[in-house]
């Protein structure tokens, strides 16, 4: 966590693109509690101004020449761990890369503004600010703690699910995980420790377009679990994980016995799409007292509510301990609302939530 939280937050800002180096210093400068401190153009001049300049956050380029982003982040959070903010390209390519800096350490991403689209500064701008805000505030132990025991379990990756005597849990059951900064490491290590047998989950984490599909993918990849991206009228079972999709709610309503996801683009709920109260209230008043909430690392209020709706109607809630949250916003809020039930550490959270559920 940066030390500096009395005085304006000290960036540095690297980038291989003058032009992006130039842009990204003008939006962060717009903002009265930032000051860019300096500017680099490759993992080796940043290295050397880190030293002397000692910044409180890093925005960094995932692809530089010299020494690529990912690289340079693995060696950064080995010898000198601090938050970091990925400046990601709105690809393909890009969102894979960036969920890899996630699992690397970094505390965030934002998409690269485009130069050409100038009316769409301010969002950007807005966007950038706030998390280079809220990296400031993070607790980069929590995003680097140790990864053995998910290297382990990922490794378990279909084991014991090939030879189909896995005793699935009914389907009247369902497990609801809401998050946001530093949700993406926070779910893994959740997903990771969850056997397949356990009811459908349904996770809605704040992310764009393009990320939430890589995101499933690497989940998939990863968990015993089957994860994928929710589709629209998708019934939920048992043994998968359904994300939903950047810039659309999801929703769990019942269908006859089954429950099924349900997607729109209605505004943004506290000013997020998707939105975490969106899926807690949904499954309220679906599902009431056969649902578990878990609410874990994440800036801000969302889900807070939500969560106080599931509890009121019957669920077990769980929220991550302060601890182990990257940023302990939005467990916090939960909590402050009265909505929940047991306050967890990261590693006792999946096998606590399959344990209520089978309750």
């Amino acid at each position: 966590m940066a030390e500096n939280m009395n005085n304006k937050i000290r960036v540095l800002v690297i980038d291989d693109s003058a032009l992006m180096r130039k842009l990204l210093t003008e939006l962060l400068n717009s903002d009265r509690d930032i000051e860019v401190i300096g500017a680099a153009m490759d993992a080796y001049a940043a290295r050397d101004k880190i030293k002397k300049l000692n910044p409180d956050v890093l925005t960094l380029d995932v692809e530089m020449p010299k020494m690529d982003g990912l690289s340079f982040l693995s060696n950064l959070m080995r010898l000198h761990p601090m938050p970091v903010v990925m400046v990601s390209s709105l690809t393909e390519k890009g969102a894979s890369v960036t969920m890899k800096a996630l699992e690397l350490g970094a505390v965030d991403f934002v998409s690269k503004p485009k130069v050409d689209l100038a009316h769409s500064l301010d969002e950007c701008a807005a966007e950038l600010i706030g998390k280079v805000k809220a990296a400031s505030m993070a607790r980069v132990d929590s995003v680097v703690r140790s990864s053995t025991e998910r290297v382990r379990a990922a490794s378990r990756k279909v084991n014991g699910s090939a030879n189909g005597e896995l005793n699935y849990s009914t389907t009247d059951k369902v497990i609801a995980i809401g998050a946001s900064t530093g949700g993406t490491e926070a779910i893994k290590d959740v997903l990771i420790r969850t056997r397949p047998d356990c009811p459908g989950i349904v996770i809605t984490q704040h992310i764009p377009p393009v990320f939430s599909r890589s995101f499933a993918d690497r989940m998939d990849t990863t968990c015993d679990l089957a994860v994928c991206e929710a589709e629209n009228g998708q019934q939920i079972r048992p043994g998968h994980a359904y994300i939903a999709p950047g810039d659309q709610h999801l929703s769990v309503v019942k269908d006859g016995a089954k429950y099924v996801c349900r997607l729109d683009q209605n505004p943004p709920v506290n000013r997020h799409r998707p939105a975490v109260d969106v899926l807690f209230n949904s499954v309220a008043k679906a599902a009431g007292s056969n649902a578990v909430g878990v609410i874990l690392t994440g800036m801000g209020r969302d889900g807070a509510k939500g969560m106080r709706r599931m509890h009121d109607a019957g669920a077990a809630t769980i929220a991550q301990d302060e601890a182990t949250s990257v940023i302990w916003g939005m467990p916090h809020a939960a909590i402050e609302e009265g909505g929940v039930d047991k306050i967890l550490a990261l590693e006792h959270i999946a096998a606590k939530m399959t344990d209520l559920a089978a309750g």
